[in-house]
């Protein structure tokens, strides 16, 4: 028998608008690897490269991720851009997703940066959080909360890895950022076969994978992390015809972790 409940008081919140493509993953179907990342400050501008995880330990198993190359002779606010009108999106900052993480791991202890920009370039700055670990994964959290956004929309992100004046290059990497406190707990199970088709769709959607009886629960949330179906018995479909038109997060819940998949309700 098929269990499915449809939370009432995400359908009272569809009224909200969260476009953002989060979180940054940088997996294949995720967000991130193929998108248009500049860089800046940085002397000859090396590119940001998106590459296997040669540290897969600690808090971040996953198996892609970005590494930005800092020169010794680049400026202290060397850093990387995303593109404007695509992206991460449209978004705005408010109190339910003021909380921007990023995970980090990098060989010197130096300030990483993150700012908002809007369509016609304008910002309030970078907020900065220093790293405390050093050759390990680490969490960093920015609360934006701190800020007067001026009911401003953002398109940007820009993200500043070794906010230093440096005496030699640093290689630095980043992963999983997230816009809102509750995406930020979302993992990976990196290895394992998870398809999900058609997508986009208007109806059902069928679920394929290798994982079996492992899969727990499936759950279905808007981009800011807002659940609004879930099923605990029937792990092979899910009937989304009643949800309004949107990208969404379908998540597969394992002792593992979580595997997630961005689709799109037509």
């Amino acid at each position: 028998m098929k269990k499915l409940q449809l939370l009432t008081i995400a359908l009272l919140l569809s009224g909200i608008t969260f476009a953002q493509n989060v979180p940054i993953d940088f997996e294949s179907g995720g967000n991130g690897a193929d998108w248009t990342w500049t860089t800046f400050e940085n002397t000859d501008n090396p590119p940001v490269e998106i590459i296997e995880n040669p540290f897969k330990i600690g808090i971040n198993t996953s198996n892609t991720i970005a590494k930005f190359t800092a020169r010794v002779d680049g400026n202290p606010w060397a850093g990387c851009e995303s593109m404007h009108g695509s992206d991460i999106g449209d978004y705005k900052i408010e109190s339910t997703n003021s909380t921007i993480t990023i995970m980090v791991y990098k060989s010197v202890k130096s300030d990483v940066g993150i700012k908002l920009v809007t369509s016609s370039g304008w910002s309030k700055g970078e907020l900065k959080v220093a790293n405390t670990k050093i050759n390990e994964w680490e969490e960093l959290k920015f609360d934006f909360s701190t800020v007067d956004h001026e009911n401003m929309t953002y398109d940007q992100m820009v993200i500043f890895m070794d906010f230093n004046a440096r005496s030699e290059e640093t290689v630095n990497y980043f992963d999983n950022l997230t816009i809102g406190g509750r995406t930020a707990n979302l993992e990976k199970i990196i290895g394992s076969t998870f398809n999900v088709y058609p997508n986009p769709t208007n109806g059902v959607i069928n679920v394929t994978s290798n994982l079996g009886s492992s899969i727990s629960k499936l759950t279905l949330s808007q981009i800011d992390g807002t659940i609004v179906l879930e099923q605990t018995e029937t792990i092979d479909k899910m009937d989304v015809s009643a949800l309004a038109q949107g990208v969404y997060l379908l998540q597969a819940h394992t002792a593992k972790g979580i595997i997630t998949r961005k689709i799109t309700i037509q």
